[in-house]
């Protein structure tokens, strides 16, 4: 029965990293931008879009397909950097593994 131990305390150590990362991510702030910054914006861990910033040179009531497009851009931008960070924390041990509620 030694190895069931073992097994239970290897479960709740990766719970509570696991709790750790969530709250971390919760926490996290990172920008993502697009058009040479003149789109902004700012993500959590959990790539929520927090913020959205335009330069209002990039306005252009004639041209909202580019405006769409360069928010997304900086969308994508975004999460691609959260990606980045929780493959950075996450290391080896992370290599392809999906934590429920994570990824």
């Amino acid at each position: 029965m030694k190895g069931f131990g073992d097994m239970q305390k290897m479960l709740k150590q990766a719970q509570e990293m696991q709790a750790r990362l969530q709250k971390e991510l919760a926490e996290l702030r990172l920008e993502g931008s697009s058009g040479g910054g003149m789109v902004t914006v700012t993500v959590d861990g959990q790539k929520n879009v927090l913020a959205l910033k335009l330069d209002p040179e990039v306005v252009n009531k004639d041209d909202l397909d580019m405006l769409q497009d360069l928010i997304v851009a900086a969308i994508n931008d975004a999460a691609a950097k959260v990606d980045e960070h929780l493959a950075g924390k996450l290391g080896s041990l992370g290599a392809g593994m999906k934590i429920p509620g994570l990824f």
